[in-house]
């Protein structure tokens, strides 16, 4: 099949990214390659004669993520350990955009800027990805948290290496691994939206097999033992039960905290978990649930979104944010 019948299904694609994605047309590789001259070496065509990078390839994905950071963000200094998850920039960000489209319902129409909205990213990691996007868009302060202490040290080091950033990001160790809130979420803490990316694997095999699955549709190559394109630590990929266990424990713990939190969220990568979700979530009577679908490339996933908060609490807590 020629390129140039090829061409209208990698534009519907990338069309799929929210309309505030800086990403949604092909990667400009010129400039990239000026942020980040290290880029270079790794751009070649792919299968259907275009210039790319080799998307199996951690260290291509990692350098092509750091150049997009500059060259969009502003981001100067994004160094964290090679162990950890290296994240895909554009679905990101489209979390964020979707996020502060939910929080334009109730806000006159008008995208709420600023440091009042204060964003809690469950499982911010090493590489500090959502708060580095949601402060240079919007403005908005973060609280990130994480289990492990070498993820909030790296995370905490790439938010004092950038300016534009410092001050406005507070990282928060959660000190016992069963717990998502609970000594996370401080007594006058009010947190306008909570993002969310669950580890959705249940174990290393069960991470093995998907990134086998990745990679043959990234190169048509079978490859027995990979190494994850994305990178990732355990705790980061993989929990006890998977996905919708995590989130289950999540929707629970979040009957605790009702009133200091405007918007629940989570992204869900499994369309078999949703059911299961809104089932839970209808159980314990929240008052509104959405569900956003997202596509980034071939993959499409979705976000779940919650609020205990009636229609006049919702009012009250807008007029404390303006």
């Amino acid at each position: 099949m020629s390129s140039e019948k090829q061409q209208p299904r990698k534009q519907q694609e990338k069309a799929r990214h929210h309309s505030r994605n800086r990403n949604r047309e092909r990667y400009d590789l010129g400039a990239l390659t000026t942020s980040n001259p290290e880029l270079k070496s790794h751009i070649k065509p792919n299968k259907y004669g275009t210039e790319s990078i080799d998307f199996s390839n951690p260290i291509a994905v990692k350098l092509l993520n750091k150049a997009l950071l500059n060259h969009y963000y502003g981001i100067k200094y994004w160094e964290f350990s090679d162990e950890n998850l290296c994240p895909p920039i554009p679905g990101r960000a489209d979390y964020i955009h979707h996020m502060a489209d939910l929080l334009v319902e109730n806000n006159s129409d008008t995208i709420p800027t600023g440091d009042k909205i204060v964003c809690l990213d469950v499982g911010i990691g090493a590489s500090c990805i959502y708060p580095l996007i949601g402060v240079t868009e919007y403005g908005w302060r973060f609280i990130g948290s994480d289990i492990d202490a070498k993820s909030i040290e790296s995370a905490q080091n790439i938010v004092n290496s950038n300016s534009s950033i410092k001050g406005k990001v507070e990282c928060r160790l959660q000190s016992n691994p069963t717990n998502i809130f609970r000594g996370i979420i401080h007594t006058k803490d009010k947190i306008d939206v909570v993002i969310c990316n669950p580890p959705f694997h249940s174990s290393i095999e069960d991470a093995q097999k998907g990134t086998r699955r990745k990679i043959k549709n990234l190169t048509g190559k079978n490859v027995e033992t990979p190494e994850l394109n994305f990178a990732g630590i355990s705790n980061e990929l993989i929990y006890d039960g998977g996905e919708y266990r995590f989130i289950q424990n999540m929707i629970r713990e979040s009957q605790q905290f009702s009133k200091d939190c405007f918007w629940f969220s989570t992204l869900v990568s499994k369309h078999s978990n949703l059911k299961r979700i809104d089932k839970l979530l209808k159980k314990i009577e929240v008052t509104q649930i959405k569900t956003i679908l997202m596509g980034t490339g071939n993959k499409t996933s979705r976000i779940v979104a919650w609020t205990f908060l009636s229609g006049e609490e919702q009012k009250k807590w807008i007029e404390t944010r303006t």
